[in-house]
């Protein structure tokens, strides 16, 4: 079952530290969730000019029993869409697409795995974990954050995991210092054969470099702005090599948002690197102005998409001014992202009112 779009009543809204936790009905979107998907949804009720959906891991689903399912995510304030969603009501509906992206893989034999996640990024490790204590394997975690009140999950940790490890930039609760201080002593100490993480993409960086130096493979779900959720507008690429070796832009909505560590070329991110399939700007530094856009994406093989010389920062899709993005006669409308709507480009999940599926990470950093 692919994704769906449906418009869900908000069930329930409650604080958690810094963030918000909603619950939404969202029937068939929780029948098919797996940890490490997202959901992206509609903000600024329909009269907004916001036209960029906003991407969210999703936390639980619950699949239909005696109520509809439901889908549980966490917003943290960074913007006018986000702040938006934060202060919904309970009754009020929802417009959710979802599931979306790859989800977490999970180990064919019962090892022991360390979770790390960094905010809110925690969000999408609950359900791996009730997923991997179903397959008989040891869970520890390591939580993070700047903050006491940006720690994410810390009292259901304890209840889930074999133990817990909190670190806060500032000291305010458990070890000062960044998860990646304490990574290495937990994974020796459990004897992890596997690492996965979430949370802010230099966090990830440096927790893949931990796994690395215990030869352990390690699966981050990444944070990338998506500027549509379901692979069309490019903005989500990084540069990630491929079992064949070759390196490819690839879209963290759809190949991900869960990779590979060693996989993800780290050092080139934001960048089209000049030995990657199909680049032909070898100075190209700034997806939104250079590569994807002097490349006519070439890179993706989306030449004659209709995303013309300009590539998305041309089409108003740059780091600039993603909430009031023209999708029509600029760039995208030439795809059929226009007056034909996603359904015209063969994407039927979602409807042209809704042509931009998400201006952020699942994660968090989203606006």
């Amino acid at each position: 079952m692919g994704a769906v779009q449906v418009r869900g009543e908000v069930l329930a809204r409650r604080r958690a530290g810094a963030y918000h936790l909603l619950e939404v009905v969202a029937p068939g979107v929780a029948e098919a969730a797996r940890p490490g998907q997202f959901v992206a949804l509609r903000v600024g009720g329909p009269l907004s000019g916001l036209l960029l959906r906003r991407a969210f891991a999703i936390y639980r689903a619950t699949p239909a029993r005696s109520y509809a399912g439901t889908v549980q995510f966490v917003v943290g304030v960074h913007g006018t869409g986000t702040e938006w969603l934060a202060g919904v009501r309970q009754g009020e509906q929802l417009d959710v697409v979802g599931p979306l992206g790859r989800p977490f893989p999970l180990p064919t034999a019962a090892v022991g795995c360390v979770l790390v996640g960094g905010g809110y990024g925690s969000a999408s490790l609950f359900g791996l974990a009730e997923a991997l204590r179903a397959r008989d394997c040891r869970v520890d975690m390591v939580l993070g954050a700047a903050t006491a009140d940006r720690v994410f999950g810390e009292q259901e940790a304890k209840r889930t995991a074999a133990s817990v490890t909190v670190t806060t930039e500032d000291g305010s609760s458990g070890v000062q210092g960044l998860v990646s201080d304490v990574l290495p002593d937990v994974v020796e100490r459990t004897g992890a054969l596997a690492v996965y993480a979430c949370g802010p993409m230099p966090m990830l960086r440096t927790v893949s470099e931990v796994a690395a130096s215990f030869a352990i493979p390690c699966h981050v779900a990444v944070e990338e702005e998506m500027a549509c959720g379901i692979g069309v507008c490019m903005t989500c690429v990084l540069p990630v090599i491929g079992e064949d070796g070759v390196t490819r832009m690839t879209r963290s909505c759809v190949d991900g948002p869960v990779f590979l560590a060693d996989r993800v070329r780290w050092d080139d991110l934001g960048t089209v690197p000049a030995d990657a399939l199909g680049a032909t700007d070898p100075g190209a530094t700034d997806p939104d102005t250079a590569g994807l856009g002097a490349a006519g994406l070439g890179a993706a093989g989306l030449d004659t998409a209709g995303l013309g010389a300009g590539g998305p920062g041309a089409a108003g899709l740059g780091a600039a001014g993603l909430d009031t993005a023209e999708l029509g006669a600029a760039g995208l409308g030439a795809a059929g992202l226009g007056a034909g709507g996603l359904g015209a480009a063969g994407l039927g999940v979602v409807s042209a009112g809704s042509a931009a599926a998400g201006a952020a990470g699942p994660a968090g950093g989203e606006q």
